[in-house]
């Protein structure tokens, strides 16, 4: 219309480099990078030494976030199961993986004493062959002496090892001395108390337990160098989960932990 202003907007047109168009380029180094990572971890694997990459493969393949902190993934203690042997053709030491030998040796030699455990109780500990559970996990073999109401090892709040308890010891006990492998006692508990007051508890009362079976255990001829530890944990571990004042929690675990060895310069060193 006559009279009015004319107004005339300029429109710029944007190209593809505006708003998304970069993020390819983001995505492009962080490729870039990822590769670059992988090839600097391939190149440091090929110039570490053979045993290096052992304990490399060890570390991850066993990692765990609760074993003691401070030592390198490199670090030859980290690598039990890796074992040297001599080149016959050349006179060199060769490394030799022998994790799944190990492992498989490990597993028969778990399985065997625990079928002659089976027998050994069957044979001679038929009265209470249904108060003792065998059972092995990766090569290591645990026995478990379960308690009934009438308190089988241990009279009820007693850390006194009963007639019972001491037969059953001295029965497996020189099996368990044969079978040259590391043991751990622990003692276990229900949930009742019995103590008036918070001065003696479950903890005290499976510790004392666990200590009573080891000293029977001694007196039947077990080295005491055989030993790792000697535990006691009250409640905590229950076997009959759903029921925690259930007797049958109240209970002496023992385990036989298998040692890997290694060859070190020409002679074999135990792995503890």
């Amino acid at each position: 219309m006559e009279g009015q202003p004319v107004i005339i907007k300029k429109v710029k047109k944007k190209g593809h480099g505006g708003g998304h168009g970069g993020a390819w380029k983001v995505a492009y180094a962080d490729l870039v990078t990822a590769m670059m990572a992988f090839f600097l971890l391939m190149w440091l694997l090929a110039m570490v030494s053979p045993e290096k990459r052992a304990g490399v493969s060890y570390y991850f393949k066993h990692f765990n976030v609760f074993d003691k902190g401070g030592l390198s993934f490199v670090d030859s203690k980290l690598t039990p199961k890796v074992r040297l042997l001599d080149d016959d053709a050349t006179g060199k030491p060769e490394l030799t993986l022998k994790i799944e030998e190990e492992e498989e040796r490990a597993l028969k030699s778990g399985e065997a004493l625990s079928e002659h455990l089976k027998k050994e109780i069957e044979a001679k500990l038929s009265d209470f062959k249904d108060q003792i559970i065998i059972d092995t996990f990766e090569g290591a073999v645990r026995v478990e002496i379960l308690d009934k109401e009438t308190g089988t090892m241990f009279p009820l709040g007693s850390a006194e090892i009963s007639s019972n308890g001491k037969k059953i010891l001295k029965i497996i006990s020189p099996s368990i001395i044969t079978s040259n492998r590391k043991i751990a006692i622990e003692g276990h508990t229900d949930a009742l108390v019995f103590a008036a007051s918070n001065k003696y508890s479950n903890w005290e009362l499976s510790t004392e337990r666990a200590s009573a079976a080891r000293r029977e255990m001694e007196r039947d001829g077990l080295p005491p160098e055989m030993l790792i530890r000697v535990t006691g944990y009250a409640a905590t571990e229950p076997l009959i989960k759903n029921n925690l004042y259930d007797p049958r929690n109240r209970r002496i675990s023992i385990l036989m932990f298998y040692q890997y060895k290694i060859k070190d310069q020409g002679s074999i060193k135990d792995i503890k």
